[in-house]
């Protein structure tokens, strides 16, 4: 334990700070255009803006794993679910904080269900943060951020736009799928982070050594 809390430091000088606080800037941006323009905001377009606020901080989310030394630090006796949960323990708390400021940025007549709503943002960063552990674990890109992120975009667009009504995810709070979408959603969170979890692992088939011929 000693041994991790030492590497929590110098893990957090090497996060992207810069591409975080992109990301959350521009969504409190979003969150806040109820605010700054007041005329013509409905309950559906303050829900949508804040969608969009959460799917900014996701794709700020998907440099999580960026690490150009990634190929030195592999070979340290840190595991690699430890080396990302580290990554994760500055995050998580600042994700939180981040998203109250969003929800309280949407006027109170305006903001939709916050239960309903948190669950789509938290599965939205679980799937940015499942798509940086897939492409680590499934590549040698030390930074993987701009490829996750711009997947992130190319799933929610479609999403939006070509997804059948019965598997909608992006309802009003007054439509009558609204429960079902939300169903939907959890799904996504769970099958995320059981993504992260099975790529967070460390790669099978190392080299074993050699056994001498006729070993028992």
């Amino acid at each position: 334990m000693r041994g991790v809390r030492e590497l929590l430091v110098p893990v957090c000088r090497t996060l992207p700070w810069r591409a975080l606080g992109a990301g959350a800037a521009v969504g409190l941006l979003f969150a806040g255009t109820a605010r700054l323009f007041p005329e013509g905001f409905d309950p559906w377009l303050a829900l949508n803006t804040l969608r969009a606020a959460a799917l900014c901080f996701a794709l700020g989310l998907a440099f999580v794993l960026d690490d150009p030394a990634r190929h030195t630090t592999a070979t340290v006796p840190t595991r690699r679910p430890v080396r990302q949960a580290l990554r994760l323990v500055p995050v998580v708390p600042l994700a939180a904080l981040w998203w109250t400021a969003a929800v309280l940025l949407v006027p109170a007549d305006l903001r939709p269900p916050l239960g309903a709503t948190t669950l789509e943002a938290v599965a939205a960063f679980a799937l940015a943060l499942a798509g940086a552990a897939a492409t680590v674990r499934h590549g040698e890109e030390p930074e993987p951020g701009v490829a996750v992120g711009a997947g992130l975009l190319v799933v929610a667009v479609p999403a939006v736009l070509l997804l059948p009504d019965r598997w909608d995810l992006f309802v009003a709070t007054d439509a009558p799928t609204w429960p079902e979408a939300h169903e939907r959603w959890a799904v996504l969170l769970i099958a995320a982070l059981t993504t992260w979890l099975l790529c967070a692992r460390e790669p099978t088939g190392r080299i074993q050594p050699n056994r001498p011929a006729g070993g028992g």
